[in-house]
């Protein structure tokens, strides 16, 4: 799978930024401890911009940047031959070269770049909210490489938004039975209850969760996903 393969893939941005907060809050419980997580999301990333993340602890991540121009997707496989530390210090061509004015500076911003300014990226999509459809750039992608540019395992659980995909990733990663349908109720955004937690960790509780909840802009008892 490439970049290509996602953009069909890849739910619409209302559902991705959804997708992002459900799994934001399932890696808050399964881990409290910050530093271990691999997904995240800050709705307060900057002034009318909110952020999704993956990192894996490996020197792979990603960022979703939901704006008011739409959304902008920054993906980076450190052992891609795409990186840009193997190709001159520079981004593969065509991964950033199409990026719109709307999204330039996202391309830009320093959390993406490195120290020298280089956008630390191997794979980029974008989607304006008129757009009916992702776009990425036009690539010449390296030849007989399995996953070209780190697509496959970037962005597995985005291109699959179902929770066995999430309970079968988390059994993996944290080596602990996952409940599938705490997960599924999660997934559909259904406002956090004790007993719902304490089926994914009984060891975290609601309070524990207060910060994480409020930053991801979960839904609250009282509240409806905005």
């Amino acid at each position: 799978m490439t970049v290509y393969d996602v953009a069909r893939r890849l739910p619409a941005i209302a559902d991705l930024r959804n997708l992002c907060r459900s799994l934001a809050m399932l890696d808050a419980i399964l881990s409290p401890d910050w530093e271990a997580r691999y997904y995240s999301m800050n709705a307060g990333w900057a002034d009318g911009e909110e952020m999704a993340s993956m990192r894996n602890g490996s020197g792979d991540e990603y960022a979703i940047v939901f704006s008011a121009a739409g959304a902008y997707v920054r993906g980076f496989d450190h052992e891609s031959p795409m990186s840009p530390y193997g190709n001159d210090g520079e981004p593969w061509p065509g991964v950033v070269d199409e990026v719109p004015e709307l999204f330039r500076p996202f391309v830009e911003e320093p959390a993406f770049t490195d120290e020298d300014g280089v956008p630390v990226v191997t794979a980029c999509l974008w989607r304006g909210v008129t757009d009916d459809r992702w776009h990425h750039g036009t690539i010449d992608f390296p030849d007989r490489a399995v996953d070209p540019d780190g697509a496959t395992s970037l962005f597995e659980l985005l291109v699959d938004p179902s929770p066995g995909a999430f309970q079968r990733f988390a059994e993996d990663y944290y080596e602990v039975p996952v409940d599938l349908g705490a997960v599924s109720q999660v997934y559909a955004l259904r406002p956090l209850t004790q007993d719902l937690v304490s089926l994914l960790n009984p060891e975290v509780s609601l309070t524990d969760l207060a910060q994480d909840i409020s930053e991801i802009r979960y839904p609250q008892p009282d509240r409806e996903p905005s």
